[in-house]
């Protein structure tokens, strides 16, 4: 995908976040801390967490937090672990994001998903991001492929919104869902972003 696009995308989830007034933030399947490298510096913010399975990204990351000017910005942790495992150390977050990584969990493990998030940690703001497979073809992705060779599954906007909405009246939230990253009046955005509240 574009820079172009996928700085929207962060644009959007960083503006939801801002939105939410959270103080603290739990950044899960961070990777390389695209949109944690600009929470760090946003003042209402005191802790991040980032938690990834990938080693290597979560190493990326704390190289490029090091080479942060220290301007009292947030306190940051980073985890390796998997979004899908909560624990007491989890719960209690203003704030949780996943931006881009649901899509990398085979759809008979959403649920395991769903009851870590949104019922052990149990933020109260919750921001999702996944890429809308009604776009694709503006992307030139075949429509037999996926955009990434590690997604299991992407989903229009309407499953994507049936899902939200399921999610949302099955844990006490109330959620919008919008399209982001781009614009087309047929298609939608090339992601779209749910953003989920405690009632």
């Amino acid at each position: 995908m574009t820079s172009w696009l996928h700085q929207q995308r962060l644009d959007a989830a960083h503006d939801a976040v801002r939105a939410s007034g959270a103080s603290s933030v739990l950044d899960l399947g961070c990777g390389d801390g695209d949109l944690l490298v600009r929470l760090v510096s946003e003042p209402q913010i005191e802790r991040i967490v980032g938690i990834d399975l990938c080693q290597a990204s979560l190493q990326r990351l704390r190289a490029r937090l090091d080479a942060l000017e220290d301007d009292g910005a947030a306190q940051v942790e980073l985890v390796h672990g998997s979004m899908t495992e909560s624990g007491a150390d989890l719960a209690g977050f203003d704030c949780a994001i996943l931006i881009e990584t649901i899509e990398h969990i085979d759809p008979q493990r959403l649920s395991v998903l769903e009851r870590a998030v949104f019922g052990a940690m149990r933020p109260a703001t919750i921001v999702i991001t996944t890429p809308n497979a009604e776009f694709n073809p503006l992307l030139g992705v075949p429509s037999h492929r996926f955009r990434h060779p590690d997604h299991r599954f992407e989903w229009d906007r309407v499953r994507f919104q049936r899902w939200a909405e399921g999610v949302a009246a099955r844990n006490g939230y109330i959620v919008a869902c919008r399209d982001i990253a781009g614009y087309h009046p047929a298609l939608g955005g090339a992601s779209q972003m749910a953003v989920f509240e405690v009632r």
